[in-house]
């Protein structure tokens, strides 16, 4: 049967509705908490971009610094209990920072410890969402799965971004962060009751494993080159979201409203992405997902060059589309090329090298904003999105992996049923 024909099977999946529910209401939670929390720390008295800068710098260096961690844990543990304990370390850091904020003593040092906390849950949950779906989808609908999965999010993303900028503008930022404080406890709530099984104890060290998930990710060049590349774009990507951005709005079209409209557009164009990526038949994945990244240089692009908010708006609609289409095709080789009980391991390298420049960009695109000026750093931003994607395509790797030459994951044997409501001829079914 294609696996188109499966779809249905997957909503009849238990464990996968559960699943998708809780990234459902943690990403709409995390829709307000994306405009909110620049406008949060922008409305202090005296607040600078340097100040932005460093605040969200703070959640992103220990989401760095961790995540190799949080593969080997998430290879050694339920990766479904991890996540629910990721997600209260989430609810207890966007909780008190919108305590903070709306009692009106907001200082920049306790903002940052909350944003260290936030970094540590997301550490901890990115590998071990990645390795999660394949204990739950069967093998041969891993691109439909990744998919249906983006769709939703995406969506949930849209409607979040979409309410954001109105309860920033009526009730104030803190009451928004106070929302995706409550989104993660509902996403823990339903993400335990998966209750996956326990992976086989290990009687190899913490080192060892970590160098094990080296080794499988060194293996193979089209991922390391891809990571690399990444490298670069998220930097500057997240330079563009987190500080340049809001701050270019703000210079050119009031404030949050208008900046809620920009991300908003992207997030409408990661839904149309995801779906069409979803029913998409690729012969060489990588190559196509990372010609995909190149519309990303857009926002940054055309807001540098001081374009209208709705020609700004339309290339972060293309730029959503053409991310989340690389983001299906990313997650699914590498769930069909990598042993499933390493996926998190493996997983959680291309989190660290995806992530390994985040830090530096947020940190230096306040100062460098100063210094240079806004619209110029954007510039800067969608130069090095280009050239990095440019320079991947130059790796034999990237370009010759087809589609049919990925392998079967290896089954685990430890992987729970429990949560199915009808038998899986198979194991085996994200990246953002």
């Amino acid at each position: 049967m294609p696996v188109a024909e499966r779809v249905p099977s997957l909503l009849r999946n238990g464990g996968f509705v559960r699943l998708a529910l809780a990234r459902i209401i943690s990403v709409l939670g995390n829709g307000f908490a994306r405009i909110a929390l620049a406008f949060a720390v922008l409305s202090l008295p005296g607040a600078s971009p340097g100040e932005l800068s460093l605040v969200v710098a703070c959640q992103a260096v220990p989401q760095l610094v961790l995540v190799l961690v949080g593969g080997v844990i998430a290879d050694r543990v339920s990766r479904s209990g991890l996540m629910a304990v990721s997600d209260l370390l989430g609810a207890l850091s966007y909780g008190g920072l919108a305590a903070m904020v709306l009692g009106g003593h907001a200082p920049v040092a306790a903002l940052c410890a909350l944003a260290v906390t936030a970094g540590i849950a997301s550490a901890l949950f990115g590998p071990a969402m990645d390795g999660v779906v394949p204990q739950l989808v069967p093998v041969e609908a891993l691109q439909r799965a990744n998919g249906l999965l983006r769709v939703g999010t995406n969506t949930s993303l849209l409607l979040g971004l979409a309410l954001s900028g109105v309860t920033v503008a009526w009730v104030g930022a803190g009451w928004a962060l106070a929302l995706n404080g409550l989104s993660f406890v509902v996403s823990a709530a339903l993400t335990v009751s998966l209750r996956l099984s326990r992976r086989p104890r290990k009687s190899t060290s913490g080192w060892a494993d970590l160098r094990e998930g080296r080794r499988e990710f060194a293996s193979r060049q089209w991922l390391w080159v891809v990571v690399v590349q990444f490298s670069l774009v998220v930097a500057a990507m997240n330079a563009n979201a987190g500080v340049l951005g809001p701050l270019a709005a703000r210079t050119h079209f009031g404030g949050a409203r208008a900046w809620s409209l920009v991300v908003a557009a992207q997030a409408l164009g990661s839904v149309a992405g995801a779906g069409i990526a979803a029913r998409a038949r690729v012969g060489r994945p990588i190559l196509a997902a990372v010609l995909f990244t190149l519309p990303a240089a857009l926002p940054p692009a055309l807001l540098g060059a001081g374009a209208s908010l709705w020609t700004v708006a339309g290339g972060a609609f293309a730029a959503g589309v053409s991310l989340d289409f690389f983001g299906v095709l990313w997650s699914t080789t590498i769930q069909r090329e990598v042993p499933e009980e390493a996926l998190s391991r493996v997983s959680s390298y291309d989190w660290f090298g995806s992530l390994a420049l985040a830090p530096l960009g947020l940190a230096l695109a306040g100062p460098a904003a100063d210094a240079f000026g806004t619209d110029h750093m954007l510039v800067v931003c969608a130069v090095l999105i280009v050239v990095a994607t440019l320079a991947a395509l130059l790796s034999p790797g990237v370009r010759s992996l087809r589609a049919s030459d990925a392998n079967e994951p290896v089954p685990a044997s430890d992987v729970s049923v429990r949560d199915q409501e009808a038998p899986r001829p198979s194991e085996g079914v994200e990246r953002e």
